[in-house]
């Protein structure tokens, strides 16, 4: 039985907004042969189970893992499937592994939104009798939270669009991005509203891509396969109620619950200085202030003055999303798995140009569900 368990390989598509030279299983097979090659593993030999994480209403089929069996390894082998975020992957390949029944998980999350309308997708996740034929969506949802969050604390309009700058920004020197660029608050706040306050550019785009990662237990076991393995040190997963109106929208009870636990797990007592970077999933602008008070980085409706002061800048003292976020481009169900890979590719120290110097640990969420309802914290370190 595993004591510790450790990020050995991660690949990544380039993002697109639509990939029509590929199928769903085309797509896998790019991110799964690239983290075999680079980890030098074989499937047959070395993989004792494999994970994936998709929807049946994305990939418009039912049991949405079938068209990915073979690539991923799951012929005549143990493979499982996960829904709605990547990030659930990573806890439930841990688990696994911690409880001694596998020693090396191979996952991978893929979702082609081009395929479909992210509207009618969304919507099939509200209550079937009172609000699914209201129209409700996630993005519909999210500008009720939005408002919400905004009016309860202060938050600007300008504070919201200085998120979309910054993550833009960092996407620049993030080559797998494909939404990035020097923005100004003024674009931001002249773009066309969608739902109030909600404008287009506070909202993640349509995408196509898949993530691939190995996780391996045992010390000895995971030096073999890398010179530089990230440890999961700490996780911890949380649901809050469904309807909307049973939950305050300007608060995160399933994210400060996931984030305690995570913090617990991993011996964090102070996340604000101990934790070097932060790769969170922001699908909407906001969230990216939300979660951070929901992570415990600061007090209840305090975010804004972070964004103000430079804090979650690329050179701040705890740079948030320097992969340049969900708002860059990440396919809904890989948001999760990406945040986690992003953040091992901090720790690792193989970001490339968006590289922040010094990480020793990172911290890593994702989310599922309108508004934020489920959550799960994973806390990274080098050692």
């Amino acid at each position: 039985m595993s004591e510790r368990v450790a990020i050995v390989g991660v690949a990544q598509t380039q993002f697109s907004p639509k990939r029509a030279d590929v199928n769903v299983a085309e797509l896998a097979y790019e991110v799964i042969e690239k983290v075999l090659a680079d980890t030098g593993l074989q499937i047959e030999k070395d993989i004792s189970n494999s994970i994936s994480c998709s929807h049946d209403i994305w990939d418009g089929q039912t049991i949405s893992d079938i068209g990915i069996a073979d690539v991923i390894g799951g012929h005549l082998r143990n493979e499982e499937k996960v829904a709605m975020d990547g990030s659930n992957a990573v806890y439930y390949g841990t688990i696994g592994i911690l409880s001694g029944e596998f020693d090396c998980t191979l996952l991978l999350a893929h979702t082609k939104m081009s395929q479909t309308n992210r509207n009618i997708v969304n919507n099939d996740a509200f209550d079937p009798i009172y609000t699914r034929m209201l129209g409700f969506d996630f993005t519909s949802a999210a500008a009720l939270q939005a408002r919400r969050y905004m009016h309860q604390y202060g938050i600007t309009a300008e504070q919201t669009s200085s998120v979309v700058v910054k993550n833009l920004k960092n996407a620049t020197r993030n080559p797998l991005a494909h939404n990035k660029g020097d923005y100004t608050m003024a674009d931001v706040l002249t773009s066309p509203m969608v739902a109030d306050p909600l404008r287009r550019m506070d909202i993640a785009p349509d995408t196509d891509g898949a993530v691939a990662m190995i996780l391996a237990g045992e010390e000895e076991r995971a030096r073999e396969i890398t010179d530089t393995p990230v440890w999961i040190k700490g996780m911890g997963t949380a649901y809050d109620a469904h309807y909307l109106g049973d939950r305050d929208l300007a608060e995160c009870m399933a994210l400060n619950k996931a984030a305690a636990r995570a913090y617990a797990m991993a011996k964090i007592t102070d996340p604000r200085d101990e934790i070097d970077v932060i790769e969170l999933g922001e699908e909407f602008s906001y969230q990216e202030l939300l979660w951070l008070e929901g992570l415990g980085i600061c007090k209840p409706g305090k975010a804004g003055g972070l964004i103000d002061a430079g804090v979650t800048q690329m050179d701040g003292d705890l740079p948030v999303n320097p992969s340049g976020g969900l708002l860059s481009g990440v396919p809904a169900n890989v948001m999760g798995l990406n945040r986690v890979a992003e953040a091992a590719l901090q720790v690792m120290g193989r970001a490339g140009e968006h590289q922040v110097h010094g990480v020793t640990t990172a911290l890593a969420q994702g989310h599922s569900g309108f508004c934020g309802q489920h959550h799960c914290v994973i806390v990274l370190s080098g050692d």
